[in-house]
């Protein structure tokens, strides 16, 4: 039932040497892209738990005691062909359920590092439409949790990008377009992503304007470092029974004048059968 929902009947396999090829790799790149279409369309029929820590790191890369914050998210992928011409972007949506344990009030439901309540999916480089602005190469095979994988290498085919930087209070968002370098391990036999890694390429300089300076605080920021990995792992459902390989975790390291570790952990996978607004569940 599984191959019905996600593409039907499983194509050959490349092997290592076909895989370092351009045909094996355009054959890979092809299937991959056809996995995540069908996975986006699968996904938004499903809401989960996504458990988020926040937590300062000292020089010696450990925490600065515990989290700095703790936050409880109700979350899923929003994707819909049908609006758009060609295929549109695919982004998580959130609602904030916790912060710290309780509600959320008014004046702690935005805090710097906290994920946004809409993001872009980071599997969406496989879309069609985003193939094409990257270019990938193969890496060879690699054992991941037990299965064999296909390894994969990307980055902007246009190269870097202009900066977008947004301000609100005295929280900074940039946006560095084109200056990540990928790498995803794929499962060999079906296709699906099993891990997904991204790191910029060189430090970014912020001067920070004068109004969103604080008395005897700093000028400029500067961005050194920006890492995430992205784990999958299969979840079973019933009713009818099928396994999909979703998110379990996502590792993020970030140092911008400061050094910072968010871990987010994804559970409780449940479908449901509306049009696909998040409705917060009676007594959480």
């Amino acid at each position: 039932m599984l191959s019905a929902i996600l593409g039907g009947a499983l194509a050959a396999v490349p092997s290592a040497e076909q895989f370092a090829g351009q045909d094996g790799l355009d054959a890979v790149l092809a299937r991959v892209s056809a996995r995540v279409q069908a996975y986006f369309a699968r996904a938004q029929s499903l809401v989960c738990q996504e458990t988020v820590f926040i937590r300062s790191l000292d020089s010696g890369w450990s925490p600065n005691g515990a989290f700095n914050r703790q936050l409880l998210y109700e979350n899923r992928v929003a994707w819909d062909p049908a609006d758009a011409d060609g295929v549109p972007d695919a982004n998580t949506e959130r609602h904030l359920l916790k912060v710290n344990g309780r509600p959320p009030r008014p004046d702690d439901t935005d805090d710097c590092f906290d994920p946004k309540p809409v993001s872009p999916e980071p599997l969406e480089v496989f879309l069609p439409d985003k193939l094409a602005e990257h270019v990938f190469k193969a890496d060879g095979t690699h054992r991941m949790d037990g299965r064999s994988a296909l390894v994969l290498e990307y980055k902007s085919r246009n190269g870097k990008g202009t900066p977008a930087i947004t301000w609100k209070g005295k929280c900074v968002s940039v946006d560095l377009p084109g200056w990540a370098t990928g790498r995803a391990w794929v499962d060999a036999a079906t296709g699906d992503v099993l891990r997904l890694d991204e790191s910029i390429t060189g430090r970014f300089d912020l001067d920070i304007p004068r109004e969103h300076q604080v008395p005897f605080g700093l000028s400029r920021m500067t961005l050194e470092r920006a890492d995430v990995s992205i784990r999958y792992k299969p979840v079973t459902f019933h009713d009818p029974d099928e396994v999909m390989l979703l998110p379990e975790s996502i590792e993020t390291l970030q140092v911008f004048s400061n050094r910072t570790r968010i871990s987010q952990h994804f559970k409780n996978y449940r479908r449901f059968m509306t049009g696909g607004r998040l409705v917060k569940e009676p007594g959480r």
